[in-house]
């Protein structure tokens, strides 16, 4: 139908185009020659106005035939080739037409009021479903990949061609289940797993597989479970159960090769906050299925980079099975446990090489002499070993490091980097010249420990006058808007329709991406409002850097520039929160797009999770215009009248696969 609608339209503009052409050029050569006095006319003694008027109506008059002649020979032809054509072409080209003409009429509308046409993003490839930028390539061929031999994926951010599209979740994709049932039973569908690690079989890998579900509930899955394995450790360590890990200065944890997330669950419960982390894995990956538990937990790998957090930041450091080869590289991989490890913190190792029927091997006998020996030379304390496990205690006292014989050297002020990013493994032990260099024991004991006092602020830099009027400001941004998300999360307000009613506190909000955290005041006005939900803090690299004042007052968090992905999967949080985050990348001169950051809060919400944005007024306008290529719903609050800032409450829709 196209090429006669065509040529039916085509021949008909070139007959009256053609007519039209010829009227102007007569009329023009009429004015011409009239206007230079040259011309055949004026040139004839006989020439009058009446006859110069009669030879151009002559011209119209013919101009006029051919123009309508012209037209009912193209129309007749459009009628002839209308009828020859089939019915569904026809259809199809009048719908065609209609369609164009809409399309046109609103672009004008939209430019005659100078409004910019957003179009609405296009959904991924289904290959970009579990898609995690700076890790894979997504082309990777899933069912070649042995299971039995991990990969290791380096972290290496290069520009994505494929920016610009939505990701989906997978076609059979659940809400998750509300806290506490949530932490223990996940979805199946929700993830990416296959049969190998559903029979993997080890101690942080254990679950029962149902028809729909993923249990994880360790009494009815091993006889010595996770809550015998805490209670071991405590006992390990001297004290009575795991209920007093926080009376002995112990609050943060990072689990390295964490399993499923059952050991960080099993502590969450004793108010503790563990932060696992692991490799990428194309399949059952560890970081994946610990935060559809609502577990924190985030890519990174010890393979050849410092983790992106600050030295002296974690009260312990745990190792069940994570396949680390402690004794290659000169021992570098356990000074990089040292940095992390605060004065007086401990160090967790389970292994079966550990064991003495294992030990009888020569190689075995070797490498646990070399490992042994080095973490001497940390000056660390091997306070016991049980069975597997072994558990070491970091020295408190600078001047043992003076005392050695032999061990890696104390780092120069050049090389004791605070926060680094990314950077290579460090050979030398950090932080032993900093303030923050205090004991565990020192520490005052969670939750007091959230408010710090004025002399650990004055380690950080802060006034207590500038922390005290931050800890208001949140505290009353809570109490003012938190009552918009309120009726659809907190157990004390209807729960949706359909839903059974679950035992407290239920939240469907368990964890929140806060991507610019400054002193943390926004996760410690949530835990003083009574919200049993955990924060990932996020310190942007565009901005002052307060990730150690976070991590002393018992939170966890993380180093990011925001122009790269963040270093997890698709769909692992239910809120993301970003306050003046807008103004503090567009005074970094557009290292990337808006467009750029909202794609990538996209990626990492959970379908119908929330998004609070908190900026300038002209920030949040132009943000409230990008919802809708999102598909976000949106809503704009204005805070306050004399305030230059305003509030975007957006959701994001949940959108299924097409079966």
């Amino acid at each position: 139908m196209s090429r006669p609608l065509y040529r039916g339209f085509s021949g008909g503009g070139r007959g009256s185009g053609g007519a039209g052409h010829d009227f102007f050029d007569v009329s023009y050569q009429a004015k011409d020659l009239g206007e230079n006095g040259f011309g055949h006319e004026l040139m004839s003694p006989a020439g009058t106005n009446r006859s110069r008027q009669s030879l151009i109506f002559t011209f119209l008059k013919l101009g006029l035939v051919v123009f309508i002649v012209l037209s009912l020979s193209s129309s007749l032809y459009w009628v002839i080739s209308i009828s020859t054509s089939s019915g569904g072409n026809i259809h199809r080209g009048y719908r065609r037409l209609q369609e164009q003409v809409v399309a046109d009429l609103t672009e004008i509308g939209e430019l005659s009021l100078g409004i910019a046409r957003l179009k609405e993003l296009e959904f991924c490839p289904p290959e970009y479903e579990n898609y995690a930028p700076c890790y894979n390539n997504v082309s990777e061929d899933f069912d070649l990949v042995d299971p039995l031999v991990p990969i290791e994926y380096e972290r290496n951010c290069v520009p994505d061609a494929k920016k610009g599209c939505l990701i989906l979740p997978p076609r059979n994709y659940r809400i998750p289940l509300r806290w506490p049932g949530g932490r223990d039973i996940i979805w199946k569908e929700n993830v990416k797993i296959t049969g190998h690690e559903f029979s993997s079989g080890s101690l942080t890998k254990r679950m029962m597989v149902e028809e729909e579900q993923i249990s994880f509930r360790s009494g009815s899955l091993m006889v010595d479970g996770v809550e015998d394995y805490t209670h071991q450790i405590a006992e390990m360590i001297g004290l009575p159960n795991e209920s007093n890990f926080i009376e002995s200065g112990i609050r943060t944890v990072l689990d390295i090769g964490c399993g499923f997330g059952s050991f960080g669950a099993h502590l969450f419960s004793k108010q503790l906050l563990t932060m696992c982390i692991a490799n990428y894995e194309a399949s059952g990956s560890q970081v994946q299925l610990t935060l559809e538990r609502g577990i924190p937990a985030m890519i990174g790998s010890f393979s050849s980079r410092q983790l992106p957090y600050p030295y002296l930041s974690f009260d312990m450091l745990h190792c069940a099975r994570c396949e680390i080869e402690w004794e290659k590289n000169d021992g570098i991989f356990l000074v990089e446990v040292d940095r992390l490890l605060r004065p007086g913190g401990y160090f967790v190792w389970t292994s079966q090489m550990n064991t003495h029927r294992s030990q009888r091997e020569k190689e075995n006998q070797k490498k646990w002499s070399m490992i042994r020996d080095f973490a001497e030379n940390l000056c660390w304390d091997m306070l016991s070993q049980q069975d597997e496990t072994i558990v070491w205690k970091k020295t408190s006292r600078r001047k043992c490091y003076s005392s050695r014989k032999a061990g890696p050297a104390v780092c120069g002020r050049n090389h004791d980097v605070e926060s680094p990013y990314y950077q290579p493994l460090n050979p030398c032990i950090a932080g032993t010249r900093s303030r923050r260099w205090i004991p565990i024991e020192c520490h005052t004991p969670w939750p007091s420990r959230a408010s710090l006092n004025s002399t650990e602020l004055d380690i950080h830099g802060v006034h207590p006058e500038d922390f005290a009027e931050d800890a208001a400001n949140w505290n009353s941004v809570i109490h003012n808007f938190w009552s918009l998300l309120s009726p659809l999360i907190f157990s004390d307000h209807p729960k949706r329709p359909g839903d059974e009613d679950p035992s407290p506190p239920f939240n469907m909000l368990r964890n929140v991406l806060d991507m610019n955290a400054h002193f943390g005041g926004f996760n410690a006005a949530l835990l003083d409002a009574g919200k049993s939900v955990w924060v990932m803090n996020v310190v942007p690299t565009s901005g002052p850097n307060y990730l150690p004042l976070i991590f002393d007052r018992g939170f966890i968090g993380v180093q990011h520039d925001w122009c790269e992905a963040f270093p997890t999967y698709p769909r692992t949080y239910d809120m993301v929160h970003a306050d003046g985050l807008l103004s503090l990348e567009t005074r970094q001169k557009h290292r990337c797009s808006m467009l750029d950051i909202f794609l990538e809060i996209d990626r990492i919400l959970r379908p119908e999770g929330w998004v609070i944005i908190r900026d300038a007024t002209h920030l949040v306008e132009a943000a409230r215009s990008m919802t809708t290529q999102l598909r976000w719903d949106a809503r704009m609050v204005e805070l306050d009248s004399s305030s230059d800032k305003k509030l975007l409450v957006c959701q994001k829709a949940f959108f299924r696969k097409q079966q």
